[in-house]
């Protein structure tokens, strides 16, 4: 079920939203004009990543040597830091076994969404999320 969170221009680059969809917290990404969204719900314990610092990665190739990179793509929880990437939900320590679950993002046109079964019109393009 698609849910409609809001105009693009209410989300600008580096932000992020939380909104309730069917039953669910979600917390929809805007990572430089493309759009993510995660579960509010650290796997954890149940932290609120809407909650978290947002931040890069750390990488070294080799001893010394420290690379920043990355920047604004890593949500970490604010209860006991875990980190997760934006963009797949996936766990910055063990990738394989432990995620938060993401779900479908994408930006349609205003008057592609029909949100009442009366007409309206529609001035601008929304974000919105498949949950």
């Amino acid at each position: 079920m698609k849910h409609i969170v809001a105009p693009v221009a209410e989300i600008p680059p580096g932000e992020r939203r939380l909104v309730e969809a069917n039953g669910k917290r979600v917390v929809v990404f805007n990572l430089g004009g493309e759009f993510f969204a995660l579960s509010d719900r650290c796997p954890h314990q149940g932290g609120s990543l809407a909650a978290g610092p947002v931040m890069g990665l750390v990488e070294s190739p080799c001893p010394g040597e420290y690379h920043y990179g990355r920047a604004g793509e890593i949500i970490r929880c604010p209860w006991h830091a875990w980190e997760f990437d934006i963009r797949t939900g996936k766990s910055r320590f063990d990738p394989r076994r432990m995620k938060v679950r993401a779900f479908p993002a994408c930006v349609e046109k205003g008057e592609a969404l029909q949100a009442e079964t009366f007409p309206v019109r529609v001035e601008e393009d929304y974000v919105v999320v498949d949950v």
